[in-house]
């Protein structure tokens, strides 16, 4: 999360000021979605994905703070997306649920 959309959690908070949340805090907890690798691998296709679908993971960002539609921005646009989040790629992920870690390339 950037400076922007920090600046947006803290301005939209319809209650009583009692702290302002730091860019620090707002990134301790990130979400993270697991996407297909059906448009190939790497940095490209993941933007790609990104740009199809901005606009509901810019709801879900906005619902993780304020569930009330009319504190979000009427205009969302995949720019503002890009100013307000930091989008990372990470290419493993392992499952350490339910069951023993094994090497599915062996």
């Amino acid at each position: 999360m950037k400076r922007p959309a920090v600046r947006w959690i803290n301005e939209a908070d319809p209650s009583p000021k009692s702290h302002e949340i730091s860019i620090e805090s707002a990134n301790e907890e990130c979400t993270i979605y697991l996407v297909s690798d059906e448009d190939g691998d790497g940095e490209i296709a993941v933007k790609n994905w990104v740009k199809r679908n901005y606009k509901a993971l810019f709801e879900d960002e906005l619902f993780g703070w304020y569930t009330d539609p009319d504190l979000w921005p009427s205009k969302r646009t995949y720019k503002m997306f890009n100013e307000w989040f930091e989008i990372e790629s990470h290419s493993v992920l392992i499952d350490t649920v339910d069951g023993p870690i094994f090497d599915d390339e062996i």
